[in-house]
């Protein structure tokens, strides 16, 4: 489902150091995609976006990537700017194992990157150098690379039907980059539910997040077929309906919580004729049996609490 635009396409087997341009730059909406190795004797290596590929004076380094294998092992990012580097963020969580593959995406967002490592979510940037100046990447350390990608997020509106959001002045439906829907807000599906329907929800968590919801329901009733609940600050991720006047029994079992304050989401509901799944940036994290069993009943999704909605689509 994903397209890659323009020129850019994979870069396969990079011999490392490698320093290669970014064609087209980066904008918001797109995302890196690095596949590679770590060998057994790695000490440290470093992803860079870079301003050029000047060596004497040293290019800018608006987001600098670098995980670090001595002892417990960290992931230092930071930015290099007329070659002096700024504070440093690290990150104490360490994805990356020594003689394993691994999967880097970072996501391109108008104020930061978003970091998934191996599918789980890892942290966030905020941007220091604007995007616009960034078109060169660099890989550098002790890494093997198998492929980086470049991929456009931007779905066809012809691949998905896009809903009729009315608050938003929009060309062809697609949500302009960075605006957003007021919450809470009620948004319209524009096929009624039914087996093999997709509704997919894009979001950004508040920076003090403590809780929102997500609820599938019919526009004619109080009843909540779905109710999704991420209690950010307990990590908890409720799941209940509220049918004739009263809310059900709570579930709440889930291996991975996948929300962090701050970060972007894209939440895939997926009805199945028994169970809704849900996944969240491709992860999937947890089915729910119909309670509510008139699925056609049900047309539009409502958002609450501390999050930001970009956009909800449906197919």
């Amino acid at each position: 489902m994903m397209s890659l635009d323009g020129p850019q396409k994979t870069i396969s087997n990079p011999v490392i150091p490698y320093v290669g341009t970014i064609f087209g730059g980066l904008a918001p909406g797109e995302l890196i995609v690095i596949h590679g190795t770590v060998p057994d004797d790695a000490d440290r290596f470093q992803v860079d976006l870079q301003c050029g590929s000047s060596i004497k004076p040293r290019a800018d380094v608006a987001f600098h990537f670098n995980p670090r294998f001595k002892r417990s092992g960290c992931i230092v990012c930071n930015t290099l700017e007329r070659e002096k580097w700024g504070w440093e963020e690290i990150t104490y969580e360490m994805p990356f194992e020594k003689g394993k593959l691994f999967e880097i995406a970072i996501m391109i967002l108008k104020d930061k990157f978003q970091v998934a490592v191996n599918k789980k979510h890892l942290l966030l940037y905020n941007h220091r150098i604007s995007l616009e100046r960034i078109d060169t990447i660099g890989i550098y350390g002790k890494v093997q690379i198998k492929t980086i990608d470049f991929v456009s997020k931007s779905l066809q509106g012809s691949q998905l039907s896009s809903l009729g959001i009315t608050k938003i002045n929009t060309e062809n439906g697609e949500m302009p980059d960075g605006s957003q829907i007021e919450v809470p807000s009620v948004v319209k599906l524009d096929t009624a539910l039914r087996p093999g329907c997709t509704v997919a929800i894009k979001g950004e968590v508040n920076k003090n997040s403590k809780n929102f919801a997500i609820n599938l329901k019919p526009s004619d009733s109080k009843d909540i077929a779905l109710h999704l609940n991420p209690r950010v600050k307990n990590k908890v991720l409720v799941r209940n309906s509220y049918l004739h006047d009263s809310w059900g029994e709570e579930e709440k079992e889930v291996a991975n919580f996948p929300f962090s304050p701050g970060m972007y989401f894209e939440l895939i509901i997926f009805c199945e004729a028994h169970q809704f799944k849900v996944a969240v940036n491709g992860v999937h994290i947890l089915e729910y049996k119909h309670r509510f069993k008139q699925l056609e009943k049900i047309n539009v999704v409502e958002v609450t609490g501390d999050v930001q909605l970009l956009e909800v689509k449906s197919w």
